[in-house]
Protein backbone atom coordinates (compact mmCIF):
# COMPACT_ATOMS: atom_id res chain seq x y z
CA UNK A 1 0.00 0.00 0.00
CA UNK A 2 1.39 3.24 -0.81
CA UNK A 3 1.70 6.58 1.42
CA UNK A 4 -1.47 7.90 -0.19
CA UNK A 5 -3.63 4.82 -0.20
CA UNK A 6 -2.77 5.06 3.28
CA UNK A 7 -4.45 8.00 3.89
CA UNK A 8 -6.87 8.70 1.57
CA UNK A 9 -8.60 7.02 -1.82
CA UNK A 10 -6.36 8.55 -4.42
CA UNK A 11 -7.32 8.54 -8.09
CA UNK A 12 -5.22 6.17 -9.06
CA UNK A 13 -5.88 3.47 -6.80
CA UNK A 14 -9.67 4.33 -7.88
CA UNK A 15 -8.52 3.66 -11.67
CA UNK A 16 -6.59 0.63 -10.92
CA UNK A 17 -10.16 -0.92 -8.97
CA UNK A 18 -12.12 0.23 -12.31
CA UNK A 19 -10.16 -1.11 -14.59
CA UNK A 20 -7.43 -3.35 -13.43
CA UNK A 21 -4.46 -1.23 -14.83
CA UNK A 22 -2.93 2.03 -13.84
CA UNK A 23 -4.84 5.02 -16.28
CA UNK A 24 -3.08 7.74 -17.58
CA UNK A 25 -4.23 11.28 -18.11
CA UNK A 26 -3.88 12.95 -21.51
CA UNK A 27 -4.89 16.74 -21.45
CA UNK A 28 -5.81 18.33 -24.09
CA UNK A 29 -7.07 22.07 -24.92
CA UNK A 30 -10.53 21.50 -27.37
CA UNK A 31 -10.53 25.26 -28.26
CA UNK A 32 -13.09 26.45 -25.55
CA UNK A 33 -13.48 29.79 -24.36
CA UNK A 34 -14.53 30.93 -20.99
CA UNK A 35 -17.94 33.29 -20.50
CA UNK A 36 -15.48 35.29 -17.36
CA UNK A 37 -12.91 36.17 -20.16
CA UNK A 38 -15.00 37.06 -23.42
CA UNK A 39 -17.09 39.94 -21.56
CA UNK A 40 -19.83 38.05 -21.16
CA UNK A 41 -20.19 37.76 -17.30
CA UNK A 42 -16.42 39.73 -17.29
CA UNK A 43 -13.03 39.99 -19.36
CA UNK A 44 -11.38 39.86 -15.89
CA UNK A 45 -11.30 36.26 -15.10
CA UNK A 46 -10.70 34.66 -11.47
CA UNK A 47 -8.49 36.71 -9.61
CA UNK A 48 -5.93 33.58 -9.39
CA UNK A 49 -6.54 32.09 -12.85
CA UNK A 50 -4.01 32.36 -16.01
CA UNK A 51 -4.58 29.83 -18.64
CA UNK A 52 -1.10 29.36 -19.51
CA UNK A 53 -0.21 27.93 -17.12
CA UNK A 54 -2.46 25.35 -18.31
CA UNK A 55 0.02 22.46 -20.15
CA UNK A 56 -2.31 21.95 -23.19
CA UNK A 57 -2.91 25.65 -23.92
CA UNK A 58 -0.25 26.17 -26.20
CA UNK A 59 -1.73 23.53 -28.55
CA UNK A 60 -4.92 25.56 -29.01
CA UNK A 61 -3.55 25.62 -33.07
CA UNK A 62 -3.13 21.94 -33.19
CA UNK A 63 -5.86 19.48 -34.38
CA UNK A 64 -7.73 17.65 -30.66
CA UNK A 65 -7.02 14.02 -32.82
CA UNK A 66 -3.31 15.26 -32.98
CA UNK A 67 -3.17 16.16 -28.97
CA UNK A 68 -4.60 12.90 -28.19
CA UNK A 69 -2.46 11.04 -30.39
CA UNK A 70 0.42 12.80 -29.18
CA UNK A 71 -0.38 12.65 -25.83
CA UNK A 72 -1.05 8.84 -25.19
CA UNK A 73 2.65 8.26 -27.25
CA UNK A 74 4.22 10.82 -24.54
CA UNK A 75 2.70 8.56 -21.13
CA UNK A 76 3.31 5.02 -23.13
CA UNK A 77 7.32 6.57 -23.60
CA UNK A 78 7.16 7.97 -19.97
CA UNK A 79 4.64 5.46 -17.92
CA UNK A 80 4.45 2.83 -19.89
CA UNK A 81 0.41 2.67 -19.39
CA UNK A 82 -1.89 1.19 -21.96
CA UNK A 83 -5.04 3.21 -20.74
CA UNK A 84 -5.98 6.44 -21.36
CA UNK A 85 -8.59 9.05 -19.86
CA UNK A 86 -8.84 12.07 -22.38
CA UNK A 87 -8.66 15.47 -19.96
CA UNK A 88 -10.36 18.75 -21.54
CA UNK A 89 -8.51 21.00 -19.24
CA UNK A 90 -7.87 24.10 -19.77
CA UNK A 91 -10.60 26.82 -19.89
CA UNK A 92 -14.39 26.17 -20.18
CA UNK A 93 -15.11 22.67 -22.18
CA UNK A 94 -19.06 22.78 -21.84
CA UNK A 95 -19.13 26.53 -23.24
CA UNK A 96 -20.07 26.39 -26.95
CA UNK A 97 -22.75 24.94 -29.14
CA UNK A 98 -23.63 21.58 -27.99
CA UNK A 99 -22.66 19.30 -31.32
CA UNK A 100 -19.17 20.76 -30.45
CA UNK A 101 -19.14 19.44 -26.80
CA UNK A 102 -20.08 16.17 -28.96
CA UNK A 103 -17.53 16.22 -31.81
CA UNK A 104 -15.02 16.76 -28.87
CA UNK A 105 -16.06 13.96 -26.81
CA UNK A 106 -16.46 11.88 -30.04
CA UNK A 107 -13.16 12.47 -31.19
CA UNK A 108 -11.39 11.47 -28.00
CA UNK A 109 -12.93 8.41 -27.97
CA UNK A 110 -12.06 7.13 -31.17
CA UNK A 111 -9.09 6.02 -29.81
CA UNK A 112 -9.19 2.29 -28.76
CA UNK A 113 -6.85 2.65 -25.97
CA UNK A 114 -9.18 6.12 -24.37
CA UNK A 115 -11.42 4.26 -21.70
CA UNK A 116 -13.16 7.34 -20.62
CA UNK A 117 -13.23 11.33 -20.98
CA UNK A 118 -12.61 14.10 -18.32
CA UNK A 119 -14.38 17.40 -18.73
CA UNK A 120 -13.30 20.50 -16.91
CA UNK A 121 -16.05 23.29 -16.68
CA UNK A 122 -17.72 25.94 -14.59
CA UNK A 123 -21.07 24.63 -12.81
CA UNK A 124 -22.92 27.81 -14.62
CA UNK A 125 -22.02 26.36 -17.97
CA UNK A 126 -23.77 23.36 -18.34
CA UNK A 127 -27.49 22.41 -19.55
CA UNK A 128 -29.95 19.64 -19.95
CA UNK A 129 -28.79 19.10 -23.29
CA UNK A 130 -25.05 19.02 -22.52
CA UNK A 131 -25.63 16.77 -20.30
CA UNK A 132 -27.47 14.35 -21.75
CA UNK A 133 -24.54 14.22 -24.61
CA UNK A 134 -22.15 13.37 -21.86
CA UNK A 135 -24.40 11.02 -20.01
CA UNK A 136 -25.04 9.15 -23.92
CA UNK A 137 -21.42 8.05 -22.90
CA UNK A 138 -22.67 5.26 -19.93
CA UNK A 139 -21.68 2.81 -19.27
CA UNK A 140 -19.04 2.12 -22.41
CA UNK A 141 -16.82 5.19 -20.63
CA UNK A 142 -16.19 6.42 -17.25
CA UNK A 143 -17.17 10.15 -17.72
CA UNK A 144 -16.24 13.04 -15.01
CA UNK A 145 -17.39 16.05 -14.73
CA UNK A 146 -14.80 18.40 -12.69
CA UNK A 147 -16.32 21.69 -11.60
CA UNK A 148 -14.34 24.76 -10.26
CA UNK A 149 -16.11 25.68 -7.58
CA UNK A 150 -13.11 26.77 -5.37
CA UNK A 151 -15.13 27.69 -1.85
CA UNK A 152 -18.64 27.63 -0.93
CA UNK A 153 -18.15 30.96 0.63
CA UNK A 154 -20.22 33.76 -1.52
CA UNK A 155 -18.39 36.60 -0.34
CA UNK A 156 -14.85 35.08 -1.45
CA UNK A 157 -16.15 34.02 -4.75
CA UNK A 158 -17.26 37.33 -5.01
CA UNK A 159 -13.75 38.72 -3.80
CA UNK A 160 -12.41 36.16 -6.53
CA UNK A 161 -14.65 36.94 -9.37
CA UNK A 162 -15.96 33.41 -9.93
CA UNK A 163 -19.08 35.15 -11.51
CA UNK A 164 -21.38 31.92 -10.22
CA UNK A 165 -22.58 30.66 -6.76
CA UNK A 166 -22.76 27.89 -4.31
CA UNK A 167 -25.97 26.85 -5.58
CA UNK A 168 -24.90 26.92 -9.24
CA UNK A 169 -21.96 24.59 -8.15
CA UNK A 170 -25.23 22.58 -6.03
CA UNK A 171 -27.61 22.56 -9.14
CA UNK A 172 -24.88 21.29 -11.79
CA UNK A 173 -24.12 18.60 -9.52
CA UNK A 174 -27.35 17.22 -8.61
CA UNK A 175 -28.27 17.28 -12.44
CA UNK A 176 -24.71 15.42 -13.57
CA UNK A 177 -25.07 12.90 -10.44
CA UNK A 178 -28.83 12.57 -11.76
CA UNK A 179 -27.42 11.57 -15.12
CA UNK A 180 -25.08 8.93 -13.69
CA UNK A 181 -21.59 11.20 -14.23
CA UNK A 182 -19.02 11.15 -12.01
CA UNK A 183 -18.62 14.66 -10.09
CA UNK A 184 -15.53 15.96 -9.04
CA UNK A 185 -15.40 19.38 -7.17
CA UNK A 186 -12.16 21.75 -7.48
CA UNK A 187 -11.41 23.31 -3.75
CA UNK A 188 -8.62 26.09 -3.35
CA UNK A 189 -6.86 26.37 -0.28
CA UNK A 190 -5.78 29.62 0.90
CA UNK A 191 -7.70 31.75 -1.06
CA UNK A 192 -7.58 35.89 0.39
CA UNK A 193 -9.89 35.94 3.59
CA UNK A 194 -9.84 32.25 4.36
CA UNK A 195 -8.72 30.74 7.38
CA UNK A 196 -9.04 27.30 8.65
CA UNK A 197 -12.45 27.75 10.31
CA UNK A 198 -13.86 28.98 6.24
CA UNK A 199 -11.23 25.64 4.52
CA UNK A 200 -13.17 23.54 6.92
CA UNK A 201 -16.28 24.78 6.40
CA UNK A 202 -16.27 24.27 2.66
CA UNK A 203 -14.72 20.97 3.11
CA UNK A 204 -17.85 19.91 5.11
CA UNK A 205 -20.34 21.13 3.06
CA UNK A 206 -18.77 19.23 -0.10
CA UNK A 207 -18.97 16.27 1.98
CA UNK A 208 -22.74 16.63 3.00
CA UNK A 209 -23.35 17.25 -0.65
CA UNK A 210 -22.01 13.60 -2.11
CA UNK A 211 -19.33 14.34 -4.24
CA UNK A 212 -17.89 11.26 -6.05
CA UNK A 213 -14.39 13.02 -6.06
CA UNK A 214 -12.47 16.12 -4.97
CA UNK A 215 -9.48 18.30 -6.49
CA UNK A 216 -7.23 20.29 -3.46
CA UNK A 217 -4.83 22.83 -5.04
CA UNK A 218 -2.81 25.18 -2.88
CA UNK A 219 -3.12 29.19 -4.67
CA UNK A 220 -0.43 30.44 -5.98
CA UNK A 221 0.45 33.87 -7.95
CA UNK A 222 0.37 33.31 -11.35
CA UNK A 223 2.07 36.17 -13.75
CA UNK A 224 -0.36 38.30 -15.48
CA UNK A 225 -3.40 37.63 -12.63
CA UNK A 226 -5.25 39.94 -10.54
CA UNK A 227 -3.43 38.13 -7.62
CA UNK A 228 -0.19 39.00 -8.76
CA UNK A 229 -1.01 42.57 -9.10
CA UNK A 230 -2.71 42.19 -5.17
CA UNK A 231 0.72 40.27 -4.44
CA UNK A 232 2.77 43.13 -5.11
CA UNK A 233 0.66 45.81 -3.29
CA UNK A 234 1.46 43.97 -0.53
CA UNK A 235 -2.61 42.98 0.06
CA UNK A 236 -2.29 39.18 -0.05
CA UNK A 237 0.67 36.88 1.18
CA UNK A 238 1.67 33.61 0.05
CA UNK A 239 0.34 30.42 1.06
CA UNK A 240 2.52 29.20 4.10
CA UNK A 241 3.29 25.88 2.99
CA UNK A 242 2.74 24.38 6.69
CA UNK A 243 -0.73 25.69 6.70
CA UNK A 244 -1.82 23.72 3.67
CA UNK A 245 -0.28 20.82 4.93
CA UNK A 246 -2.29 21.08 7.75
CA UNK A 247 -5.21 22.37 5.48
CA UNK A 248 -5.26 19.57 3.40
CA UNK A 249 -5.56 16.94 6.26
CA UNK A 250 -8.26 19.11 8.00
CA UNK A 251 -10.19 18.68 4.37
CA UNK A 252 -9.69 15.10 3.95
CA UNK A 253 -10.67 14.24 7.43
CA UNK A 254 -14.03 16.08 6.39
CA UNK A 255 -14.52 14.04 3.57
CA UNK A 256 -16.44 10.65 3.03
CA UNK A 257 -13.86 7.74 2.88
CA UNK A 258 -15.28 7.00 -0.88
CA UNK A 259 -14.41 10.19 -2.15
CA UNK A 260 -12.09 9.86 -4.39
CA UNK A 261 -8.91 12.56 -4.36
CA UNK A 262 -7.64 13.29 -7.57
CA UNK A 263 -4.87 15.53 -6.74
CA UNK A 264 -3.40 17.70 -3.35
CA UNK A 265 -0.92 20.01 -5.70
CA UNK A 266 -0.86 22.13 -7.92
CA UNK A 267 1.32 22.99 -11.55
CA UNK A 268 2.10 26.09 -13.00
CA UNK A 269 5.40 26.77 -15.04
CA UNK A 270 8.73 27.90 -13.48
CA UNK A 271 8.30 31.33 -16.06
CA UNK A 272 4.98 31.51 -14.70
CA UNK A 273 5.22 31.30 -11.46
CA UNK A 274 5.18 34.13 -8.68
CA UNK A 275 5.08 32.67 -5.20
CA UNK A 276 5.03 30.27 -3.88
CA UNK A 277 8.18 28.60 -4.80
CA UNK A 278 7.55 25.52 -2.87
CA UNK A 279 4.35 24.33 -4.54
CA UNK A 280 7.24 23.52 -7.61
CA UNK A 281 8.70 20.71 -5.34
CA UNK A 282 5.18 18.34 -5.09
CA UNK A 283 7.03 14.84 -4.18
CA UNK A 284 8.28 16.51 -1.17
CA UNK A 285 4.80 18.08 -0.46
CA UNK A 286 2.90 14.80 -0.72
CA UNK A 287 5.35 13.31 1.91
CA UNK A 288 4.44 16.01 3.96
CA UNK A 289 0.65 15.85 4.06
CA UNK A 290 1.22 11.78 4.21
CA UNK A 291 3.52 12.44 7.68
CA UNK A 292 1.01 14.99 9.19
CA UNK A 293 -1.68 12.56 8.66
CA UNK A 294 0.80 10.12 10.26
CA UNK A 295 1.23 12.55 13.30
CA UNK A 296 -2.59 12.82 13.75
CA UNK A 297 -3.18 9.24 13.75
CA UNK A 298 -6.15 9.99 11.27
CA UNK A 299 -7.01 9.66 7.36
CA UNK A 300 -9.90 10.95 4.94
CA UNK A 301 -13.32 10.28 6.63
CA UNK A 302 -11.84 10.63 10.12
CA UNK A 303 -14.13 13.33 11.10
CA UNK A 304 -17.45 12.51 8.63
CA UNK A 305 -17.80 8.60 10.14
CA UNK A 306 -18.22 11.03 13.81
CA UNK A 307 -20.44 13.15 12.10
CA UNK A 308 -18.74 16.16 12.56
CA UNK A 309 -18.42 16.12 8.49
Amino acid sequence: MSGAERYYRSFSSYVREQFGAPVRRVCVNAGFSCPNLDGTLSREGCAYCNNATFSPVACVNTPLESQIAEGICRARQKYGAQMFLVYFQPYTNTYGPADRLKEACDTALRFPEVVGIIVGTRPDCVDDEKLDILASYLPRYEVWVEYGLQSIHEKTLRLINRNHTYRDFLAAAKASAQRGLKVCCHLIIGLPGEGREEIVATAQEVGRAGIDGVKIHPLYVAKGTTLEQWYRQGTCRPLDRSFYTQAVCDSLECLPPQTVVHRLTADCPAHLLVAPDWIRDKRSLLAEIHAAFSLRGTRQGHRYLRGNG
